[in-house]
């Protein structure tokens, strides 16, 4: 397993931009799969965003074109660079890392960061 924590949370007025990192405690190379998620209070868990392990990445419709992913190798770290953001953005912002091993799949969480958009 890896442990994940995640920093760049805050309030941020709409239109704002927020950059989320998220470092593993080990290499992230042999990571099937890293991802942002998000809860906002009464609403289930989310995808956000995602990439794999051969770069290719996903987003959730709502922040196609606003919100970006990325990683660092060397620094074990994913990034969510959120552009325009919105109120309806507001929620705790969680790290997922996901591997598969002989068939078993291993998926570790970060505690999780808050975003606020608010005027």
């Amino acid at each position: 397993q890896v442990q994940l924590v995640e920093s760049g949370g805050g309030l941020v007025q709409p239109g704002g931009s927020l950059r989320l990192s998220c470092v593993a405690s080990r290499s992230i190379v042999s990571l099937n799969t890293m991802g942002w998620y998000r809860q906002a209070p009464g609403k289930e868990r989310e995808l956000v965003a995602i990439i794999t392990s051969g770069i290719s990445t996903n987003y959730a419709d709502s922040v196609k074109g606003r919100f970006t992913i990325s990683r660092d190798i060397a620094k074990k770290t994913v990034y969510l660079q959120m552009n325009s953001l919105k109120p309806e953005d507001t929620a705790v912002y969680y790290c997922n890392a996901r591997s598969v091993v002989l068939g078993t799949t291993f998926t570790s969480w970060g505690q999780g960061t808050q975003v606020t958009v608010s005027s």
